[in-house]
């Protein structure tokens, strides 16, 4: 039986998409017979870096699913310790997901103490190359760690791209990102809006994540305040916890009149809850200034929903023009306009082509291309 450490966030840190990722891959090749566990962090950002409320859930721990709770992000000698210790275990595949070039020195440190086994092969599963939100350190993080791995797995074209600025030679793939199936199955947009209080006859976008700059919600706002979005009482649940100052967002919302055509969940949306915040949407919107892949996409493709996503990084890649969803540019202008669009064309419109792209996202495809990938390396 080959043994793989998935080294990434898990349980109980609620880091968002790549937590339930991990999770969810864990529990693939767990089912497809593989020793599968997860290697997590004990500490994952300092509190004053972490730019939400809390980095820990309180939800159950995921059932089924191995998790050891070992890396501190900031201390070199628990990253020697933690490298050691996978280094005895003799991982055949190890996955280790990137995604910010802060964790850089940790996993990169981590990596090289595992190497010295000779044996584990080690493939980055890369987010970001290339961060959203750019730091110092930012390259030089981001070339230590990636001089460690043996392969890498992205999941869009940009990442690739990104990637190949960086890394020239060694092996790398390209592999959809899976559905999020892992939400429960999806309820009908009336018991979602009962759930959550809202009437069912209203014309509802749905705006899903935590917040950030680069998500683009502030353009938004400002599409909601078009004329043509007002006359049809067109209204925006925004829902997800703000990862910066919220009081920007509010003034807009005063500024442009938009109190009672906004309705807002400013919290972390529990696993369980999920559903009801995409199955209410007549269309998830996500307006981004950039963008590599959103775990939002595979998330609404799962719930079967049509979406509206901007014409930046991967994302218009995912989301076929006038097919399973409309592509806008990154400006409130051409947001507005796409969303007039979508309630002009319909949801049923949408809906057999949402259907027909949500068959090409599969955890199966994921598991067989790193595995397969691993195998190459020892040919």
């Amino acid at each position: 039986m080959q043994k793989i450490v998935i080294i990434g966030p898990a349980h109980p840190l609620r880091g968002g998409g790549i937590t339930t990722f991990n999770h969810r891959l864990a529990k693939e090749f767990t089912q497809q017979g593989f020793d599968c566990s997860i290697v997590s962090f004990s500490l994952q950002y300092p509190s004053f870096l972490f730019p939400g409320k809390s980095q820990y859930s309180n939800e159950a721990s995921p059932q089924g699913i191995t998790i050891h709770t070992l890396i501190n992000s900031i201390n070199p000698l628990n990253w020697l310790k933690v490298g050691r210790q996978i280094k005895n275990w003799k991982p055949d595949i190890i996955i280790v997901r990137f995604w910010l070039p802060l964790m850089g020195p940790a996993l990169g440190t981590i990596l090289r103490q595992v190497k010295k086994n000779r044996h584990t092969k080690i493939i980055c599963l890369a987010d970001n190359v290339i961060p959203h939100e750019k730091r110092p350190g930012d390259q030089p993080f981001t070339r230590y760690f990636l001089k460690a791995c043996d392969a890498f797995v992205t999941m869009s074209e940009k990442v690739l791209s990104d990637l190949r600025l960086f890394e020239k030679t060694k092996p790398a793939i390209l592999v959809a990102h899976p559905l999020y199936d892992n939400f429960g199955e999806k309820v009908s947009k009336q018991e979602a809006r009962k759930n959550l209080s809202i009437n069912k006859d209203e014309k509802l976008v749905v705006f899903f994540g935590f917040i950030r700059h680069y998500k683009g919600l502030d353009m938004l706002l400002e599409a909601m305040a078009d004329e043509r979005i007002k006359k049809q009482n067109i209204k925006l649940l925004i829902a997800g916890e703000f990862y910066e100052d919220e009081t920007s967002y509010g003034r807009l919302i005063e500024t442009y009149n938009l109190t009672d055509r906004i309705i807002v969940h400013n919290h972390f949306i529990a696993d369980a809850d999920v559903k009801n915040f995409i199955c209410a949407a007549d269309c998830i919107v996500q307006p981004y200034r950039n963008a590599t892949q959103s775990g939002v996409t595979p998330l609404a493709y799962h719930f079967e929903k049509p979406m509206i996503v901007t014409a930046v990084g991967g994302l218009p890649d995912l989301v076929p023009h006038k097919k399973a969803g409309l592509v806008a540019q990154p400006n409130p202008a051409s947001i507005a306009d796409a969303i007039v669009e979508y309630y002009s064309l319909g949801e049923d419109f949408f809906i057999p082509y949402v259907l027909e792209e949500k068959k090409k996202y599969s955890w199966q495809k994921l598991t067989a291309a790193i595995t397969d990938l691993a195998n190459s390396l020892n040919n």
